[in-house]
């Protein structure tokens, strides 16, 4: 098969812009899989502390990166990193960050909200919620609402309707909201079918029917959902990556027709061993794990769920407890 030469051109000079970005690792560093020197800058930003991100995260989503890039996969001058470690509270009524954007050609480190999966308590059978503040429980399973971490490249945007809201007693507003996809790497290969992927903390609930047939969004019957807006950037997600609203234009710009990877902390790996030295009494750090202080605290023993153990009990919980059937959705009352 004959390639185009100016495709290969502009392929070859994509890829050298994108290892630009890199330029404090060798090519003998990434194909030992040595350790990677960080710039001063980036190095600057290396911590515990708030706004920083940790050593172990910050070298496993440089290597993906790298990776990626090598392969061709990925041509973007920046990528992402995420430590679902890391607490997810509010302060200040600015949630706590754990999201990490590096554009190191503009040396750029940014650090925005993310919300983390809450999981399911699954009565009387399994419980793996999460609470608000810090996950406890991870996992790969169908349905089970929980974060997983691993590698990922993100993929094609999709953009739907989620109704309309009121911004005053006489205006309305509409919300829709873009969905991100996330295709997945060894065992977050699933991501696509869990839907997993990123978009905004924002939905409208209490949902009522409105009529507005001169609405582009409205049914055969001239009807459109209407509730109030919510977000949560705070909060939790289906297992999705969530950003804050004001935060997310600036995602979904960096990725549109431009994939680039992110890395989620952490890995079943990491789970199970932070968990066997907390069972042993023994402290993670000392043994060289990594977990964020505070949150470790809180949850005690993390525990990760394989889609193996997980979904066989999902699907099993299913078929005992079916849904009661759809109630139609009550019509809008009008305003006075």
């Amino acid at each position: 098969m004959c390639v185009n030469p100016k495709l290969k051109l502009l392929k070859f000079f994509g890829l050298l812009s994108a290892l630009a970005c890199l330029s404090a690792t060798t090519d003998a560093e990434a194909s030992k899989g040595a350790p990677q020197r960080l710039p001063d800058w980036l190095n600057a930003h290396v911590g515990a502390g708030t706004g920083e991100i940790a050593p172990k995260v910050l070298e496993r989503a440089r290597a993906l990166y790298l990776e990626q890039v090598s392969q061709g996969k990925v041509r973007s001058a920046c990528y992402f990193a995420m430590d679902a470690t890391r607490p997810n509270d509010l302060t200040d009524g600015a949630s706590g960050g754990r999201f990490y954007i590096i554009c190191e050609a503009e040396r750029s480190f940014q650090v925005i909200s993310s919300g983390h999966g809450g999981g399911r308590n699954l009565q009387g059978v399994a419980n793996f919620a999460n609470g608000r503040r810090c996950a406890k429980n991870f996992g790969n399973a169908l349905n089970s609402n929980l974060t997983a971490g691993g590698a990922y490249l993100t993929s094609e945007i999709k953009t739907s309707f989620k109704g309309y809201y009121s911004v005053s007693p006489k205006q309305d507003a509409f919300l829709t909201r873009s969905f991100v996809q996330f295709d997945g790497i060894g065992e977050t290969a699933n991501a696509r079918q869990r839907a997993i992927g990123g978009h905004a903390s924002a939905l409208v609930s209490g949902i009522c029917m409105l009529k507005k047939p001169d609405s582009p969004y409205a049914n055969s019957d001239g009807f459109v959902p209407r509730g109030k807006l919510v977000t949560y950037a705070g909060g939790r997600s289906d297992g999705c990556t969530s950003w804050s609203p004001s935060e997310t234009p600036q995602v979904l710009a960096m990725v549109k027709d431009n994939p680039t990877t992110l890395y989620i902390y952490p890995e079943s790996k990491d789970i199970a061993a932070v968990s066997k030295a907390v069972a042993a009494g023994q402290s993670p750090t000392r043994l060289g794990l990594y977990w964020n202080a505070s949150c470790l605290q809180e949850i005690g023993v993390p525990k990760f769920w394989p889609k193996e153990t997980l979904e066989p009990i999902i699907s099993k919980f299913v078929l005992g407890h079916p849904a009661p059937p759809p109630r139609p959705v009550p019509i809008c009352e009008p305003s006075p």
